[in-house]
């Protein structure tokens, strides 16, 4: 080889080894930055994920946290046809494995193989750890598994109307999951993955920020014992519905809030809308004669009325052409305030609002918190309209003396029951424990001295009058009945009226500090009256409470 070849061939190498040189520098050093992104990107594993939603708890009676709704990650099998059939997949064999192994009908399976453009199709959620492990196991390509997170309801029913769902949108409906469901849904972010561990891991990071954890001021205890009471109750009365609301009336908290029938939130799908009714706050009806001490602390606040006045019952009182009665068409005769709610009569409760102006009597039941919501922390609060008791009618103000012809709800009676028990004031009832330092006190409805009053008197009425079942030797017990007659309208019919069908209440409180109050609500049960129905409902319950929580007795029993 001449020496002028040599030189050529030197200075094509050099040339070539400058150029690799500089083409090195420039990715390594120059567009690192660049191609390190590159190749992040083509190993990331990333995709939006919302917040892991936070957790509802209750307590029980050792202060120990208890799932009421928590969120736990399930696996689901996903076919995609199109690798399926690019793959060439025995789809017979295919099939038949998957049905053994899911227990899902074989036709199924091959109605989605037809979605050839498709490549996720799902066939079954929420595999048990022996589906895992078989669908592991095949060697079909188009086959896969995918971590799926779903809300869970441990305690399955229990307090099933207070929790809520997650439903189909994954959005919170009703109660809690309802109310709270910007706090307890998160924030949502993306998960990625390109890094790995020492032993070849990929390393997740995860930029969604979890929700916040709600502690309800439920008792597990009492609302397991609530539950099961008037389950027993409501079944053995023959009656459609029931409702119970345990409280303490000087916090607002609520200890219990039940209704049967209820549902499983956990498998939302396979009940009717109407179970997913709260009655507590979404049922506006006509309380009756459970209304009557309510309207006798109005006439004692506004001093139109004293407990030692009498009054002298015909049996009937006419008002505006329109001719009132009392239950059973019967005729007491000279009676005392007192005697007034303990018999339950109606035309000494018609006497009583007749001492009121009209004005006067709205101005109490506006206080009292029966024209607006409550402000309870559940979604779905209603209030009635009461369009027909506002026409003003003299008539319409006689009929609600006695808890006829106004509707409330089941919590705006608790609350107004509450204002009894905790000498006068107006307090929020509320259900999330970490959103409250002090009881929310809206205003001051009577005076100390006539709610003590009123108390005086419903201790009578359970001592000897309408609510003697009610009884709890040892303790003071405070208490009314109501036994309302159901309009035509509220059963879907066209009918002006009222049908023989009633809704029956009991409210009661005790012991003398008022600890607790307790509404009971049965829904046309196959039952005189409510002392027949609410009342032994109560005392299974009250008794209960005052076993749990060891609640000193009021006073010494005499043997």
């Amino acid at each position: 080889m001449s020496k002028t070849r040599l030189n050529i061939l030197l200075v094509f190498f050099l040339i070539l080894s400058t150029t690799l040189i500089f083409r090195l520098y420039q990715l390594q050093i120059v567009e690192a930055d660049h191609w390190v992104d590159q190749a992040e990107k083509q190993q990331r594993i990333s995709g939006e994920v919302e917040g892991d939603r936070g957790s509802i708890l209750v307590q029980d009676r050792n202060g120990n946290f208890i799932p009421l709704a928590i969120n736990r990650t399930w696996q689901k099998v996903y076919l995609s046809p199109r690798e399926i059939i690019r793959e060439d997949v025995d789809k017979k064999k295919l099939t038949d494995a998957l049905s053994d192994i899911l227990n899902i009908e074989e036709s199924s399976i091959r109605e989605r193989l037809k979605r050839e453009n498709s490549s996720f199709e799902v066939l079954k959620r929420q595999l048990s750890d022996e589906e895992v492990e078989k669908i592991e196991k095949l060697e079909f390509r188009g086959v896969y598994l995918r971590d799926e997170e779903k809300r869970l309801y441990p305690q399955e029913n229990l307090a099933a109307h207070v929790s809520g769902f997650v439903g189909g949108l994954n959005s919170g409906q009703y109660g809690i999951e309802g109310y709270y469901e910007d706090l307890l849904r998160g924030t949502p972010g993306r998960r990625e993955g390109w890094r790995k561990n020492s032993l070849g891991t990929i390393i997740m990071e995860d930029t969604a920020q979890p929700g916040e954890s709600i502690r309800l001021t439920i008792d597990y205890n009492i609302q397991f014992m609530t539950e099961r009471i008037l389950e027993e109750a409501v079944e053995d009365l023959n009656a459609v519905s029931g409702t119970v609301i345990v409280g303490n009336p000087n916090t607002g908290k609520i200890l219990a809030m039940a209704n049967y029938p209820s549902y499983n939130p956990n498998e939302y799908r396979s009940y009717r809308m109407e179970n997913f009714k709260n009655k507590a706050i979404q049922d506006a009806f006509e309380a009756g004669s459970v209304f009557k001490p309510i309207v006798l602390a109005m006439g004692l606040e506004e001093d139109v009325v004293d407990l030692r006045d009498t009054y002298y019952d015909r049996g009937y009182e006419v008002v505006s052409g329109h001719t009132l009665r009392n239950y059973g068409q019967r005729q007491w005769g000279e009676v005392d305030m007192t005697t007034i709610i303990k018999q339950s009569i109606n035309t000494g409760m018609v006497h009583v609002q007749r001492q009121m102006d009209n004005e006067v009597f709205i101005s109490y039941l506006e206080r009292f918190g029966f024209f607006e919501k409550t402000g309870i922390d559940l979604q779905g609060e209603v209030v009635s309209a009461n369009t027909g008791f506002k026409e003003g009618y003299d008539v319409n103000f006689a009929n609600a003396s006695f808890g006829q012809g106004i509707e409330i709800t089941p919590i705006q009676l608790f609350t107004a029951f509450s204002v009894l028990a905790n000498g006068g004031e107006l307090v929020e009832p509320y259900v999330a424990e970490n959103f409250r330092v002090d009881p929310v006190r809206k205003r001051r409805v009577l005076s100390s001295g006539t709610a003590s009053k009123i108390t005086s008197v419903l201790i009578d009425t359970v001592n000897d009058g309408t609510a003697r079942r009610a009884q709890i030797p040892g303790y003071h017990i405070a208490g009314k009945t109501g036994t309302g007659q159901i309009p035509w309208s509220a059963l879907g019919q066209s009918r002006r009226g009222y049908s023989d069908q009633t809704t029956q209440t009991f409210v009661g409180y005790g012991p003398l500090n008022a600890e607790f109050v307790i509404l009971v609500k049965m829904d046309r049960p196959d039952a005189p009256t409510a002392e027949v129905s609410a009342v032994p409902v109560f005392r299974e319950i009250a008794k209960y409470i005052i076993d749990y929580k060891q609640i000193p007795p009021d006073y010494v029993r005499e043997d």
